[in-house]
């Protein structure tokens, strides 16, 4: 009797997510005008109507009050680990100690491969950008809200697929590069760096590309009646997640290269080149 209930559970419940799909598609809202799809893809990238007011004082993209909410959930969960749950940290870890672990380990033997020399400061560096490009890319998973000035709703982006967002992230980066190969080197290192000026805007246009065609597809799969109602979830959450690990992974990659190179002693590279 449990295994014919259950049968019978799973039929009334499907029948009622095709009767509910039918009802949308069918019914729909005949008196909507829909936007064109320019209109859309082109506030997808440069959120030109979908403004919203920061403390009352000014207009901003939207892209800006989600990295403060992710910048400050970040740091406030930093906080809450430090205080309650490091001292509490033992020789057999359990499970959070274990994933913390395993994180920072990962990004440790990044810099001490890339930068043997001055491992230190870049693995605490990647480390940060890292964690801060996978939350700030999933933070669209959420579908935070917020109201904008003309009075609707908007689902908060990743901070990333903004395009100012992506910019100052891979400027950050070179000039952790740069300023690194200054301190460690001199002006000799500060010269490898400044070789590689298209650096920060390849890096820029990595991350603002790769984030943003995952929000463009999403808002293609959206916008067609057709496709829009199982399609977006499972595309979304796919394009999200695989970018998140990948370009916290190629990120933090190039960033610990590239300081290797600028913060590379000279004698070095000269036995190198004897070898």
């Amino acid at each position: 009797m449990s295994r014919k209930r259950k049968l019978v559970s799973a039929g009334i419940f499907a029948v009622l997510i095709v009767l509910l799909i039918a009802g949308i598609i069918l019914t729909g809202n005949p008196g909507a005008e829909k936007e064109p799809i320019k209109e859309v893809m082109r506030d997808a990238v440069l959120h030109g109507t979908g403004k919203v007011s920061l403390f009352g004082l000014i207009d901003v993209n939207p892209g800006l009050i989600s990295a403060y909410a992710v910048s400050g959930a970040l740091i406030v969960f930093a906080v809450l680990v430090r205080i309650f749950a490091v001292p509490r940290f033992k020789p057999a870890p359990g499970k959070f100690q274990y994933v913390l672990e395993k994180c920072v380990g990962l990004f440790s033997s990044l810099a001490e491969g890339n930068s043997p020399h001055r491992p230190g400061f870049i693995g605490g560096y990647i480390f940060a950008a890292g964690v801060y490009i996978f939350a700030s890319t999933i933070f669209e998973l959420f579908g935070v809200q917020a109201v904008t000035t003309s009075g609707g709703s908007i689902s908060l982006p990743a901070p990333l697929a903004d395009i100012n967002g992506a910019i100052a992230m891979g400027f950050f980066s070179y000039g952790v590069i740069l300023f690194g190969g200054l301190i460690c080197s001199g002006p000799k290192g500060m010269l490898k760096a400044l070789k590689d000026f298209s650096l920060p805007l390849s890096m820029s246009f990595r991350l603002f590309g790769a984030l943003l065609s995952g929000a463009l597809v999403t808002e293609l799969v959206y916008y067609y009646a057709l496709t829009s109602y199982v399609l977006p979830v499972v595309v979304g959450v796919l394009f999200t997640l695989l970018h998140a690990l990948i370009q916290a992974y190629v990120l933090t990659m190039l960033v610990s290269i590239f300081y290797g190179e600028s913060t590379e002693p000279s004698h070095k590279k000269e036995k190198r080149k004897k070898q």
